[in-house]
């Protein structure tokens, strides 16, 4: 088992940079893949980004491509996805998990969340 918890989310103007982190408990972390999440009002969960196990395979959703950067540091237990030049629509809550599955595109294969945290990007 993992348990995630997600930090760093909060208020930022358009334009601006938020680090947000993920931080793990359990002693196979380093066996599970990450996918960072979002959930805004009205709208269906989506992924944004995901990391493998070692951290050499990164993707992106094409709205964030270029401007989000997700990395992990498994002696640290932590995976942490760098959200710059923010716009109004990367408003919502913000979610890591984990998953041991090969299939990671999809919410449904992830067995393990964090809490969410509130990102919130003014115009």
């Amino acid at each position: 088992q993992v348990q995630l918890v997600e930090s760093g989310g909060g208020l930022v103007q358009a334009g601006g940079a938020l680090r947000l982190s993920c931080a793990a408990s359990g002693r196979t972390f380093s066996s599970y893949g990450i996918g960072w999440f979002r959930q805004a009002p009205g709208k269906e969960r989506e992924i944004v980004a995901y990391i493998n196990w070692s951290g050499k395979r990164t993707e992106y959703t094409d709205s964030v491509k270029g401007r989000f950067t997700v990395s992990r540091d498994n002696a640290e237990n932590a995976v942490y996805l760098q959200m710059n030049s923010l716009k109004p629509e990367d408003t919502a809550v913000y979610y890591c998990a984990a998953t041991m599955r090969a299939y990671y595109w999809s919410s449904a294969s992830y067995d393990y969340w964090g809490q969410g945290t509130q990102v919130t990007v003014s115009s």
